[in-house]
């Protein structure tokens, strides 16, 4: 038994110790946003934020996130700073196919939560573990951009 927080509420998880953080998300707690990509930690498309970091949950054992804090993109996108960026993504139309989105507005909040005022270079070094087939990542590192700007005082 696994007791930790999953999206600001307590909950426990009766799920094996070596069973991957992804698969008890999806099955147990049907929170789909989190999607299986590769299976290796390459792609970011299971991205979640552990501990205010953001992790590939395919490589998280059940057994290491006693009392930890998991955020999802179910959860994230229940707060104000969802909401800008969003709006700054859909500005630039930095979603195509939005496979990878859920895991690239995690990784967008990562980034700024480190840095509000982030550089470009920041930007890409900051989503370079999320992978994209889509859109090439310029919009994306705008819309970063563009969120950095108007969240002014949310991050």
């Amino acid at each position: 038994m696994v007791k930790f927080i999953l999206n600001g509420e307590e909950v426990t998880s009766n799920a094996n110790q070596n069973e991957r953080l992804l698969d008890v998300i999806r099955n147990e707690f049907r929170l789909t946003g989190a999607k299986c990509g590769c299976k290796e930690g390459e792609c970011g498309a299971c991205s979640v934020i552990l501990d205010g970091k953001l992790v590939n949950s395919c490589m998280v054992a059940m057994g290491s996130i006693e009392g930890s804090s998991v955020m999802t993109i179910e959860g994230y996108s229940q707060t104000d700073r969802f909401s800008v960026l969003e709006k700054a993504y859909a500005s630039v139309s930095a979603v195509q196919c939005g496979f990878c989105i859920p895991g690239m507005m995690l990784a967008s909040e990562c980034i700024l939560a480190e840095n509000p005022n982030p550089s470009e270079a920041d930007i890409r070094r900051g989503i370079s573990g999320n992978l994209c087939r889509c859109t090439g990542y310029n919009a994306i590192v705008e819309a970063i951009g563009i969120a950095a700007k108007e969240g002014k005082g949310l991050w």
